[in-house]
């Protein structure tokens, strides 16, 4: 592939609901480009785009993948994105270093709930947009109502700019407004220019007319001689329509089939003329020593690039993707990684095509690319030159909002585990594992249900591992709401030298989170001072296993006032022994309780879905903190709610909103546990231990 500069490449993500064919349009976009010989098939898996074997299989696009191609002396990036929701962190990575959408939807479904958030998700990144309407040769596709819908949606912005010619199986081509021409197809590779049908003229004029006045509203200049009734000339209408792409105030609409390659053509051909290349950025902020500076999109500037995704090669390795800034980079080179302040030595540069690498010995400055192999490197990370030192805005990736317990098959096989989700979380910053030291178990989070299985197939596929998934145990902790004297006596004789230790401890409740204090009021020395410490480390020691369900004991007094000791008999050990005792008998008379994990729960949800929230929220024994009105008819609900109550909220919550409501959730305090949800917990954990000891 020839060199371009900036101002002949497009970096273009490809967006949609689950389902729309965007995959499809990516793979077609590349086959009229001549990228590929051969148009692949979703359902046969056999798209550039969708190489992954789980995505064979599943139909899905899991992972973003890049392919350019060539079209009219123009390098069009394309970057196709998942459309589930599970997967947002790679829309989220492909977002943040592309210049402009394409926003795909299904010509019979219309906008869908996939739609109105990868629209939000462009909307934040301030991207411009460039609808097309796919599958309009699919039963029941109908232009004019999906059209509709985006027009009650997002208002005038929306602007027509084909027309489809037929629908459904008699799909034959594509009329251009603008330039009132018409492309009928004779197959997939020819298309011919042709007379507008009759029954399209009106509305042709009709939707020229609102071309003409989204043109004049994206410029004052344009309004005044408009609205004096001047007629716009071709190259204010350009300029004018090219102007309103980029800044948000235009978003055009066209149309086709990419199955059938109708309309992929013209489509390509707009995204070089409406769609800004990476030269029209200007300037990008970076941060330097905590000062923000603007860095400016040339190759003659200093080097500086985003790292957007990583991932594991079979035959390769390990292959990170970035988006070049300014600068070039060379293969055989040394580079700086800002993030990690570390060198990196960058090996042989690749083109990605999919799960093909075309090796070059440069990138420059708008373009996008991957290089094997680099050691310290990870998503997010900013490359440049050592003594530039600066960092680019990072990804803002979701938090994870579902968790299960990972544990292997075969116990032999923990330390492989181990390394195979390590692996994946430098791959997928939305994936997180961690060890939960309190219930001993190993805790991976992720977006959906979805996401986490195909993580456990691939731990599978690749590392030899299979695993089971299960709810975490809640780490609840055990204290005590009442005062209790009492005595501990470990005595034993059994000829020989025996054991003596006799204590007498006051136990009483702390302040939540003030975990364990230990108090010394012994006189005369009833107990040896060598014995004292012997009595704090047995109760630190029996405190992590309670008397009421067997979790650790927190928030507890203890203070020693008395006791004896023998001369002889008495040891470290015996005097552990009896403090231990001692608490066990505390535990039973000063009213042992069961706490529980509180999160702090915020919830972004539309107006029309907050009174199944609320509902939802008090059937989970959460207490509502707070509301906050937000744009767009959003509401933002703040609550605190048991741990134990949250484990599957993202599958309901999705339930409850369509898809459309998000929520975050972090830890607040620990709260008594209600009495009937306590006794519950308390015969499970017998039943529990009662089938270890079997």
């Amino acid at each position: 592939m020839k060199k371009y500069p900036m101002s002949m490449i497009r970096n273009i993500a490809v967006i949609s609901h689950g389902g729309a064919g965007k995959t499809s349009v990516a793979e077609s976009m590349l086959y009229t480009a001549g990228a590929i010989t051969r148009l692949g098939r979703v359902d046969d898996g056999t798209t550039t785009f969708d190489y992954d074997q789980d995505e064979i299989k599943r139909q899905i696009t899991i992972n973003t993948a890049l392919a350019p191609c060539e079209w009219q002396n123009h390098k069009i990036n394309i970057v196709d994105t998942p459309g589930y929701f599970d997967f947002v962190g790679e829309v989220k990575g492909a977002l943040r270093i592309v210049d402009g959408t394409l926003l795909v939807l299904c010509g019979a479904s219309g906008v869908e709930v996939g739609t109105e958030v990868m629209y939000d998700y462009a909307q934040e990144q301030g991207l411009p947009k460039v609808v097309f309407i796919n599958k309009m040769d699919r039963e029941n596709a109908n232009f004019s109502k999906t059209y509709d819908q985006l027009r009650e949606k997002y208002g005038s912005k929306i602007v027509p700019m084909q027309i489809p010619i037929g629908s459904e199986a008699s799909l034959k081509g594509v009329v251009d407004v603008l330039r009132e021409e018409a492309y009928i197809y004779e197959n997939e590779n020819k298309f011919n220019n042709g007379q507008i049908p009759k029954d399209l003229q009106d509305l042709v004029q009709e939707y020229k007319e609102i071309i003409y006045e989204a043109v004049a509203e994206s410029d004052d200049e344009l309004l005044m001689k408009y609205l004096d009734g001047e007629e716009l000339t071709k190259e204010e209408v350009e300029l004018g329509l090219r102007k309103g792409v980029k800044e948000g105030k235009i978003i055009p609409v066209l149309c086709g089939s990419a199955v059938k390659n109708i309309g992929i053509a013209q489509l390509m051909e707009f995204i070089n003329f409406a769609m800004p290349s990476p030269g029209e950025l200007g300037t990008i902020r970076a941060t330097l020593n905590e000062r923000e500076v603007e860095i400016r999109t040339d190759e003659k500037e200093k080097f500086s690039a985003l790292v957007f995704k990583t991932m594991a090669d079979p035959y390769v390795g390990k292959l990170t993707f970035f988006r070049v800034y300014s600068g070039t980079l060379k293969s055989d080179s040394i580079i700086y990684n800002a993030t990690k302040m570390t060198s990196e030595r960058i090996g042989q540069l690749f083109l990605m095509k999919g799960k093909n690498q075309e090796p070059v010995d440069l990138v420059q400055a708008g373009d996008i690319a991957a290089v094997a192999k680099l050691q310290e490197t990870s998503t997010g990370d900013t490359l440049c030159e050592k003594e530039m030192q600066l960092n680019l805005r990072p990804i803002d990736f979701p938090r994870p909002v579902i968790s299960f317990a990972v544990e292997p098959k075969s116990k032999n096989d923990e330390e492989k585990v181990g390394s195979g989700l390590a692996r994946f979380v430098e791959e997928d910053p939305t994936f997180k594992v961690e060890r939960n030291t309190e219930t001993k178990e190993t805790i991976i989070s992720g977006m959906g249900e979805l996401h986490l299985e195909i993580i456990v197939n691939r731990l599978a596929k690749k590392f030899g591992v299979d695993v089971d998934l299960k709810s975490p145990k809640i780490p609840y902790k055990e204290t005590i709401k009442g005062k209790a004297k009492v005595e501990g006596k470990h005595k034993k004789q059994s000829g020989g030298r025996g054991q003596f230790g006799h204590v007498w401890i006051e136990f009483e409740p702390l302040t939540r989170g003030e975990n364990f204090e230990f108090v010394d009021k012994i006189f005369g020395g009833a107990v040896p001072r060598n014995y004292i410490p012997a009595v704090e480390k047995g109760l630190i020691e029996v405190m992590e296993e309670g008397v009421l369900a067997g979790y650790p004991v927190v928030d507890i007094k203890a203070t020693l006032l008395d006791g004896s000791y023998h001369n002889v008999d008495s040891s470290e050990m015996a005097f552990k022994i009896a403090a231990s005792l001692a608490f066990k008998k505390a535990m039973q008379q000063a009213q042992a309780v069961l706490l529980e994990p509180i999160m702090n729960v915020e919830v972004l949800v539309q107006d029309n879905f907050m009174g199944d929230i609320m509902g939802d929220m008090n059937s989970r024994r959460g207490r509502i903190m707070g509301m906050e009105p937000l744009e767009g008819g959003l509401q933002k609900v703040k609550a605190q709610v048991p741990l134990a109550e949250m484990y599957k909220y993202s599958i309901d919550l999705r339930s409850m909103t369509q898809g459309r409501g998000s929520f975050t959730m972090e830890y607040s305090h620990y709260e008594e546990v209600p009495a009937h949800i306590q006794e519950q917990i308390v015969k499970e954990a017998q039943k529990e231990k009662e089938l270890a000891q079997k």
